[in-house]
């Protein structure tokens, strides 16, 4: 049964980290849209029915035009997915891929509900990246807790 979990650990981890490899390439082959392409599709989307596409819209778009930050996102998810994915650097990929798992669920949660598919899709990363870290407590569970003299 031993065996067995850690094969089932393993493949959460080539799982999770897949995605994130995925995710943070695919954040370098589209060009960043330029400053009138997002205003104008911002001003395509001003029906007050339509908030939600606005605001999803403004976020990534906002993201984008940093000038650093959706590059820092793609570098982060490419280096920490492959931190994940390599046998002894697992645990460092999870507990630092856990901030950057959580802002994609919460993005899905708030500002895309309607996209049912994708909100569980993240609800089940987020779940396979708490549990990777909860594995691996005994590696950082004393730097929670200190046994009183």
């Amino acid at each position: 049964m031993n065996k067995s979990i850690s094969i089932i650990f393993i493949v959460l981890r080539l799982l999770l980290g897949g995605v994130m490899i995925a995710g943070g390439i695919g954040k370098f082959l589209k060009p960043l849209p330029s400053p009138t392409e997002i205003l104008q599709k911002a001003e395509s989307y001003t029906s007050p029915n339509d908030t939600q596409t606005l605001q999803k819209i403004l976020y990534i778009s906002g993201s984008k035009q940093t000038g650093y930050f959706w590059e820092l996102l793609g570098v982060c998810e490419l280096l920490f997915g492959l931190l994940l994915v390599i046998q002894g650097t697992g645990f460092v990929g999870a507990l630092l891929l856990l901030p950057i798992t959580l802002n994609i669920f919460l993005f899905h949660l708030f500002l895309e509900p309607e996209e049912v598919g994708e909100l569980v899709q993240w609800v089940l990363f987020l779940i396979i990246n708490i549990v990777l870290v909860l594995h691996e407590r005994s590696k950082w569970k004393h730097l929670l807790w200190i046994k009183p003299i």
